[in-house]
């Protein structure tokens, strides 16, 4: 295994990068360069903007493809690059894109972009349609790409106003990370039966300028098909490393027992340990409730649990320790940690966990704590809800 250059970390933050290598099999690449883009506002621009510069290729991977002004723009513009001769991919996941406007398909295809669709929704094939592709994935020219929980509907389109302008981070990368976004993108490309290998391969470079102060990141992709991925073992690994603060950020916090477990017991040896989730506003009420179960022993061990008030809180982030973050597709839920394909970027880049440490005291801000108190002081209907929860929480 190639050591990556880490000139300039120190050795307190080399100590986390070897232990989710050692632990995960996947190696840091450094001389990568990130951007994190706060809602819909700033996401769509940057990703747009990409696409219209492309010239030789586009791969693009997404769960959710709505309704809404954003999705004509993405769709008139992959539609655009397709006739100017770039090679656009478009891969879809048939359950979460199922609403997109034929309009849209019928123009992409028409101009010549290679459409997929991720395990159509058979009857015969029952055992496939609780296993999405939950990732979101865009490289372009094998040079820039972006990941994070961004889908293309008019949900995102906005900066966390009010209730119909969702609350969501994102990345753009550059440098050999995006290596490990086109994998991913071909692994699903692959089982929804389209030729995934190049004729000619571009490979990404680190960036020159980025040696010594750029990002090193680690890319985890996970198939999750039996009830396990190795989203858990990375949730529960930054679990046992933090030592000072665990900062969690997620649309859907339904942690399984064993996680929960965990948590208490990082709370227990004096770790601090904040979690963000939606509140009034959100797009699973079965998500929420079954989370609910998880509150009192949480609570009774000292996290720390907020629900966001403004609208839809859609973002994932997990700040360990002001030393590493970890970010992508994926929530802390059953969904992605055993069912779900997902992706995971982990960073060590002090510029931007500090940007993303910000975000989450904003976004803190406007949220209202749940207390032990008023937990413990809930009434028998939502008890009733819990227990109910609790059933449904392996499909949350």
């Amino acid at each position: 295994m190639t050591e990556p250059n880490t000139a300039g970390v120190p050795p307190e933050l080399n100590a986390y990068r070897r232990a989710m290598e050692g632990t995960l099999g996947i190696p840091f690449t450094a001389g990568n360069r990130i951007e994190r883009l706060v809602n819909g506002v700033r996401i769509f621009p940057a990703m747009i903007d990409a696409i219209e510069a492309a010239e030789e290729s586009i791969d693009f991977l997404t769960f959710i493809y709505w309704q809404g002004d954003v999705a004509e723009r993405f769709g008139h513009i992959l539609a655009e690059r397709a006739r100017a001769g770039v090679r656009v991919r478009i891969l879809l996941d048939s359950f979460g894109a199922h609403s997109m406007p034929d309009s849209v398909l019928r123009d992409m295809e028409t101009a010549g972009a290679e459409v997929a669709w991720f395990r159509p929704v058979k009857r015969w094939r029952f055992w496939q349609v609780d296993n999405r592709t939950h990732r979101k994935i865009l490289v372009v020219d094998n040079r820039v790409g972006f990941t994070g929980g961004v889908g293309i509907a008019a949900e995102w389109d906005g900066d966390a106003r009010n209730p119909d302008e969702w609350r969501e981070t994102h990345f753009r990368l550059t440098g050999p990370a995006i290596d490990g976004l086109r994998g991913a993108f071909l692994s699903n490309w692959v089982e929804a039966g389209r030729r995934g290998f190049e004729d000619r391969w571009t490979m990404a470079e680190p960036l020159p300028d980025a040696d010594r102060d750029g990002a090193l990141i680690q890319v985890l992709r996970t198939s999750a098909a039996v009830n396990y991925s190795d989203i858990a073992t990375l949730f529960r690994l930054v679990i046992t490393l933090a030592q000072k603060r665990l900062r969690i950020t997620t649309g859907y916090f339904v942690p399984d027992t064993a996680t929960v477990e965990m948590l208490c017991d990082a709370a227990r040896r004096g770790v601090e340990i904040e979690v963000l989730m939606p509140g009034p506003h959100t797009d699973s009420r079965v998500a929420r409730i079954a989370g609910e179960d998880a509150y009192g022993p949480l609570l009774e061990a000292g996290v720390k649990l907020y629900r966001y008030q403004p609208t839809m809180l859609h973002a994932k982030i997990v700040l360990v320790d002001d030393a590493v973050v970890v970010t992508g597709s994926a929530n802390f839920n059953h969904r992605s940690m055993g069912k779900d394909d997902e992706i995971a970027i982990s960073i060590i880049h002090e510029p931007t966990i500090a940007a993303l440490g910000v975000d989450f005291d904003t976004d803190r801000a406007r949220c209202e704590q749940v207390t032990l108190q008023a937990w413990q002081e809930r009434g028998v209907w939502q008890r009733f809800k819990e227990y109910i929860g609790r059933l449904l929480s392996p499909q949350a």
